[in-house]
């Protein structure tokens, strides 16, 4: 589990897909549009939904991985998806590593992705920071042992040095590994005091690990908005940028890739905003032994296809 405590400021009462649904619903106006099918198609596995695409953009979280623990049967699926001349790459929200770090977990668990097909909304986000702050010194919220040594700004870390939330340009949110109430309740105080551009490069309300949910980026950053409206840059889906960026890495038009996905909210709408067929795997992620329908249909995100597993 995350490192902050379930019941304390914006993880109260999120410790279930459930309530983080709840949550997803409420922050949905700060969420790109739109449009989806009429109906979803269920079927066994990604063998069949091939039959109507070209390539897939996969999510890990839920998908490929719960925590680190490689989903049965994942491995196998993606070679025989090669097989069939499928394109793919892996579309992710964890920020905390860097994409060398990603891949090399990827391979330890068995898949072959290459450093082409792995992108990583840290890349997507770090892309456009001198954009977004030119000359900034960033305060950056990270896990423990992230040097950002691949991250060509000025990062201070707020974590170890939190007097950086008041003094530094911009607040760069990479990860919740070591993030607590109180320099949840700092930071609030540091925007409200003297606003600046914030980034999140983890969009994420939650992942599932192997011990339940964690709480991620994503939540803080809309705990703060809804009490602070500060600028707020976010990167990873289901924003456009990582999803421009995935769908480039496969050299197909949007309408010939698959988003693969756990969840409603971040993979089915944003690859649905972006253009994309969109596949919901409900065994092993967000909806794991739960009826997904009832959270379809309360919200409207519809997927092309359901799943158990890929």
């Amino acid at each position: 589990m995350s490192d902050v405590s379930l019941d304390a400021g914006a993880g109260d009462m999120l410790s279930d897909a459930p309530s983080a649904f709840a949550r997803y619903e409420a922050i949905r106006p700060r969420l790109p549009q739109a449009r989806y099918p009429s109906r979803s198609l269920h079927l066994p596995s990604l063998e069949e939904v091939a039959d109507h695409v070209d390539g897939f953009l996969l999510d890990a979280f839920g998908v490929l991985n719960v925590g680190e623990t490689p989903i049965p049967g994942a491995v196998a699926r993606l070679k025989s998806l090669r097989a069939r001349g499928k394109r793919l790459a892996v579309l992710t929200n964890a920020a905390s590593y860097t994409r060398e770090q990603l891949l090399a977990k990827y391979h330890r668990l068995g898949f072959d992705f290459t450093a082409d097909e792995v992108v990583a909304s840290r890349d997507v986000a770090v892309a456009r920071l001198e954009t977004i702050a030119p000359g900034a010194t960033w305060a950056a919220i990270a896990a423990a042992g992230d040097t950002f040594a691949d991250i060509p700004a000025r990062l201070v870390d707020a974590v170890a040095d939190p007097t950086a939330l008041g003094s530094a340009d911009a607040i760069l949110f990479l990860s919740t590994a070591r993030w607590t109430p109180a320099l949840q309740a700092a930071l609030i105080a540091a925007l409200r005091q003297r606003p600046r551009p914030m980034v999140i490069a983890n969009p994420d309300l939650v992942a599932p690990r192997e011990g339940g949910l964690t709480l991620e980026p994503g939540l803080f950053g809309h705990d703060l908005l809804d009490q602070v409206p500060v600028e707020t840059h976010w990167f990873g889906k289901p924003f456009p940028e990582a999803f421009a960026e995935g769908i480039a890495r496969t050299g197909l038009a949007p309408d010939r890739l698959a988003m693969v996905g756990d969840t409603l909210h971040t993979d089915v709408l944003g690859g649905a905003a972006a253009g994309c067929r969109s596949v919901l795997v409900t065994d092993h992620g967000l909806f794991a032994g739960l009826d997904a329908q009832p959270f379809i249909q309360a919200s409207g995100i519809i997927p092309d296809f359901i799943l158990p597993s890929i």
